[in-house]
């Protein structure tokens, strides 16, 4: 009986083993697709050379992985288990087989794994991914900083893995009355919370890291950024009490961060602050590069000029698309040397030797403040910073090396007044006319320091942003009528852009060769000024993209295109409230600041339906009531006809009675001033 059973056992045993081999080759079969069996056959016909390279693979395999395996097969492994989706790295070593062959240098990233030839890297990543990875998209979206100036803010999303370049805010619009910044719309990002790897920062200007605090609130990931950088974002986010929580992440030219199935690469640019850098991020469907604000300096005031070496590297291994700084796309030429600027600098503060200098730049703009301190002390003066972010920023750059000046050289505001104004240099916020800036103030005699005189020279060392150039303008007509003198750089080399110009943006698309391109960082005009750049270094105009915040730009390792939008827009911030302020709320503050408010109070008894007392009107903003009594007067009667009749119909609906007095107000009122004020009726029961 036992020897039954056991013989049994044995042909069930040798049933299993002789089907358990089909499966695994079905298995095989169904991930890798006939085709591609074929193929790995090197072109013969029939199933058993398949099946000989199947085993070849499965062997190889295996001791790839005793022997440890290679780089980009190790570290989907190490990721955590919510990632494992994304971090399937086998479809990036598949797509450079797609390239056309002048661009097969990034297949060389693969060439530490042990007799891993491109055609084998191309079979065996199906057999890690489900054999589907080959159909899934990168996807651009810009979440600001396109079709519009400032709050630069780029998702990069792979299946379950974003990142994120850049958390930019914008300045308010003049119509935005009471708003304090306009950051961008993460309701994507929330929606897609879990998928977020990482934040990366190209430099410390306000439109690149000025929405970072009100982001990680929400979405708290780790932000990657080089010194200055991370220096100008832990004092916002110190403003903020949020330093502790974050997770801030010191990077150099150079640096690699793996986050998620992304590669991010610095590379070091040139901009008006030190540290700025652009990325080559390493995607499964090819390397991308994101130039950030740029120019090339080959004189720059801090550190090394721009790697154009390594963007020419990254164009011979082959760049699927670049999105390049478009700022400055207008500008033929060059962008002139920041060097320029402090040479242009010393006959003015020569010429002014019996005046005080009042110098007003961005806070941020690292490098132009350093050149005034150098004319400074070059010509003995003592140099004060007025502006809550002027003083932030030069504590934060001279605590960290980035700018250097005599011991004593820079003094209190609060002790300018101790020495001779010809002694004295004031640098300043308030370049791009912001209210309530330090500039501003001093323009309407406001400042709690300093007043303006027939004695001041003031330098404007910036031009104004697009949509500025009304509000500097008034503060230049103000500062003048208080007896100043202007200098801009109209009249003198005072200023020069940070962005790159045509010829340099040229130069960049050459050395990268793309084979699409997406121009970032700016309004529309400059978008499709900087389109018509590419076409004439070569690039086909279907393979350019002039795309929109919201616009998800799709690619694959040989294709891309514009498909679909998500939610986006612009997020107001006024105080600490955020988003709270809407096209509703500015609608109300425009009539209040252009047409003014009239209250109308009335008490009524619904026991015996009568106006108890009122109604009485009340006006702010809109007209002087002692020389328009007989105005206000009239206005009365009406609201009080309006009421008896309401109340005559039995109508004690409180929301009715008012629309009513509302109505005939608002009616009585039009016809006879051709205004409209904003109308409240307050109804009290009695």
């Amino acid at each position: 009986m036992e020897k039954t059973k056991k013989a049994t056992q044995d042909r069930e045993t040798a049933r299993k083993e002789k089907f358990k081999r089909p499966v695994k080759e079905l298995k095989l079969d169904e991930l890798l697709g006939k085709n591609d069996l074929i193929q790995a056959a090197d072109g013969k016909r029939g199933t058993a050379a398949a099946g000989e390279y199947i085993a070849s693979q499965r062997k190889e395999a295996t001791a790839n992985e005793t022997a440890g395996g290679a780089k980009s097969a190790q570290k989907p492994a190490k990721r955590p288990a919510a990632q494992k989706k994304t971090g399937q790295k086998p479809a990036a070593k598949k797509e450079p087989e797609t390239r056309a062959p002048a661009r097969k240098a990034p297949a060389k990233k693969n060439a530490d794994a042990p007799a891993a030839t491109p055609t084998r890297q191309k079979k065996t990543a199906p057999k890690k991914s489900g054999g589907r990875k080959s159909a899934a998209k990168l996807k651009i979206i810009p979440l600001g900083g396109l079709d519009e100036i400032g709050k630069n803010m780029t998702v990069i999303e792979y299946e379950n893995d974003i990142i994120i370049i850049d958390c930019g805010m914008a300045f308010p619009g003049s119509d935005m009355l009471g708003v304090d910044l306009v950051i961008p719309d993460i309701t994507y990002l929330r929606k897609n919370i879990e998928k977020v790897r990482g934040i990366f920062l190209t430099h410390g200007h306000e439109d690149h890291i000025g929405s970072l605090p009100y982001v990680l609130k929400e979405i708290n990931v780790p932000v990657y950024g080089n010194k200055l950088t991370l220096g100008l974002v832990r004092r916002k986010l110190t403003e903020h009490r949020m330093e502790k929580s974050a997770m801030l992440i010191e990077t150099k030219p150079g640096s690699i961060i793996t986050r998620g199935c992304f590669k991010v690469e610095f590379i070091k640019v040139n901009h008006s602050i030190p540290d700025a850098s652009g990325f080559a991020i390493q995607t499964p469907v090819g390397t991308l590069i994101h130039t950030g604000d740029f120019k090339i300096d080959t004189t720059p005031i801090h550190g090394r000029a721009i790697d154009l070496a390594r963007f020419g590297e990254l164009g011979k291994e082959g760049v699927l698309l670049l999105m390049a700084d478009s700022t400055n796309a207008e500008r033929p030429g060059i962008a002139s040397s920041e060097k320029k600027v402090g040479k242009a600098l010393l006959p003015i503060f020569e010429s002014a030797a019996d005046r005080r200098i009042i110098v007003a730049s961005f806070a941020s703009n690292v490098h132009r403040v350093q050149q005034i301190i150098d004319a400074s002390v070059q010509f003995g003066r003592k140099v004060a910073a007025s502006g809550r972010s002027m003083e932030g920023v030069i504590a934060v750059a001279q605590e960290l090396g980035y700018l250097k000046m005599p011991k004593g050289t820079l003094i209190p505001l609060d002790q300018v007044s101790k020495y001779p104004p010809n002694k004295i240099t004031l640098i300043t916020t308030g370049s791009q006319g912001e209210p309530m800036s330090a500039l501003y103030r001093m323009a309407f005699s406001d400042h709690r320091t300093i007043s303006v005189n027939k004695n001041d020279l003031i330098i404007i060392s910036a031009s104004p942003i697009p949509g500025n150039e009304r509000l500097v303008s008034r503060v230049v007509n103000e500062l003048e009528k208080l007896g100043a003198t202007i200098v801009n750089s109209k009249m003198a080399d005072v200023h020069v852009s940070g962005h790159a110009c045509q010829e340099e943006l040229k130069l960049i698309l050459s050395l990268v060769k793309p084979k699409y391109f997406m121009p970032v960082h700016g309004e529309y005009r400059h978008l499709a000024c900087h389109a018509k750049l590419a076409q004439e270094t070569g690039l086909e105009e279907d393979h350019i993209f002039i795309s929109s915040i919201g616009n998800v730009l799709e690619l694959g390792p040989n294709s891309a295109k514009l498909n679909g939008t998500v939610q986006a827009g612009q997020v107001l911030v006024d105080g600490s409230g955020v988003g709270d302020v809407g096209n509703i709320v500015l609608r109300d503050r425009r009539i209040l600041s252009q047409e003014g408010i009239i209250l109308v109070v009335a008490a009524i008894s619904k026991s015996t339906k009568q106006v108890v007392s009122g109604p009485d009107i009340v006006s702010r903003g809109f007209i002087y009531v002692r020389e328009n009594e007989d105005l206000m007067g009239q206005a009365r009667k009406i609201v009080s006809a309006a009421l008896k009749k309401s109340l005559d119909k039995g109508n004690l609906e409180w929301a009715a009675l008012k629309s009513d007095m509302r109505d005939a107000l608002a009616s009585y009122i039009t016809s006879k001033t051709k205004r409209s004020p904003m109308i409240i009726p307050i109804i009290l029961d009695c």
